[in-house]
């Protein structure tokens, strides 16, 4: 069965409505319908609170939440392990630390990370990248 980790712009696609949206629909039915999973650090899902919470304030973050939870998205808790393997891809990388959840969690799953970040071109081939837009 296929695997997706979900960067935090792939929620922000979906709840902002930016490049990506329809992409991210498509795969968040497949994962519905039993074809594929979707997986997602408790850290980029908290970065998806934050930003709206900074742009939009604590009633459309509070909505976000509650639909986020809604949907066929498997939360992964940051433990010892996680968090090292993490703090390893930003040092290995140069990515920000809160992305380096994501790319690690990729890792862990062997999945395919979805994102709009342009920063992940720095993994090159070391994790599978379906791009929400065009970098």
């Amino acid at each position: 069965m296929k695997t997706y980790v979900f960067d935090s712009g792939a929620l922000l696609a979906l709840f902002e409505n930016c490049p990506g949206t329809h992409k991210v629909n498509e795969l968040l039915k497949e994962a519905h319908r039993g074809h594929s999973r979707i997986a997602m650090s408790c850290v980029n899902f908290a970065e998806v609170y934050g930003k709206i919470l900074r742009d939009y304030g604590p009633n459309r973050a509070l909505w976000a939440r509650s639909a986020a939870r809604s949907l066929p998205i498997d939360l992964y808790e940051v433990d010892e392990q996680r968090a090292v393997d993490a703090q390893n891809m930003k040092t290995k990388y140069g990515l920000y630390y809160v992305d380096s959840f994501a790319a690690a969690l990729a890792i862990e799953q062997k999945a395919t990370l979805v994102t709009n970040d342009s920063d992940f071109r720095k993994l090159g081939r070391t994790v599978p990248v379906l791009w929400l837009k065009t970098i």
